[in-house]
């Protein structure tokens, strides 16, 4: 069957990882159906100008799920720790991952965190790691997971991205920890090839990154590409430990282990130019 003939449901299409994913399978001339709870959003009208045939479904809507599932050969399986929390996330992803098995799709894809398999304690990765164990458990006749690192696209959340244009890029790692990260239309291109290879990348968990940089050496290129001097700032663990306990053990786990993706080698085997944080931060607007 063409690939063009394949029907692909992506969840959390109007987001940052099913967006890019959506829009790379839709520039490939794949059925796209997306999955939004907003249909009515500017993102869910672009991706339809784009040809996607959006739909209306929850997470949390077993019903709604069955409905966007219904005929789908494969499907693209995200959830979001940050609105849902880590133990409704969790019931999301299995649920999602239960009803495509009912819904008979051949080939899911889940995207998971990078080092999920390495016990690493930090709650919002622990819970990722048991929504894959439930994907493998579940025997669909193809599957893949992805582990995406540190999106470079958290530095635009307000408060970080105010702070670099005024001067001080604030984050909560020592200044020698060297932090992998990954620009999102990186994980877009990723995505569309685990649909394109669906056969011969069955049951692959693939950790992926783009660079490897030190907060100093990001404020460096930072201060570089906005042509202002920024520097780095490490925030107080017990300041970011006052609001979130589970992002405190994320980022004390960056400092004592940190994630370990094989760039060069992940980038050779799927064709995927990684892009460096100087390539993603000079298209970005700091003004």
């Amino acid at each position: 069957m063409p690939a063009n003939d394949k029907l692909v449901l992506v969840s959390g299409a109007t987001g940052k990882q099913g967006g890019a994913v959506a829009r790379e399978l839709l520039t490939h001339e794949w059925k796209v159906r997306a999955m939004t709870r907003k249909p009515t959003s500017d993102a869910a009208r672009a991706l339809a100008t784009k040809g996607a045939d959006v739909v209306e479904a929850d997470l949390d809507d077993e019903a709604s799920l069955r409905r966007a599932l219904a005929a789908a050969w494969g499907a693209l399986a995200i959830q979001n720790t940050w609105e849902a929390g880590v133990e409704r996330e969790e019931q999301q992803g299995k649920r999602f991952a239960h009803v495509a098995k009912e819904a008979r799709v051949q080939h899911l894809v889940y995207h998971s965190v990078a080092s999920a398999h390495r016990r690493t304690g930090i709650p919002h990765f622990e819970n990722k790691w048991r929504v894959e164990e439930t994907v493998r458990s579940l025997g669909f006749p193809s599957h893949v997971i992805i582990r995406p690192v540190f999106f470079m696209e958290n530095l635009l959340m307000p408060d970080t991205r105010q702070g670099i244009v005024n001067g001080t890029f604030a984050f909560g790692i020592h200044p020698d920890t060297k932090l992998q990260s990954i620009a999102v239309r990186d994980i877009g291109a990723y995505g569309r090839l685990t649909f394109e290879r669906a056969e011969s990348l069955n049951g692959r968990e693939i950790d992926i990154a783009g660079d490897e940089l030190t907060g100093p050496e990001m404020a460096s290129i930072l201060s570089d590409v906005t042509g202002r001097t920024v520097r780095f700032q490490q925030i107080p663990i017990e300041r970011i430990r006052s609001y979130s306990e589970d992002v405190a053990l994320m980022l004390e786990w960056f400092d004592a282990v940190g994630y370990n993706a094989d760039i060069a080698q992940t980038s050779a085997e799927f064709g995927v130019p990684p892009t460096r944080f100087r390539e993603w931060a000079k298209a970005q607007s700091w003004s």
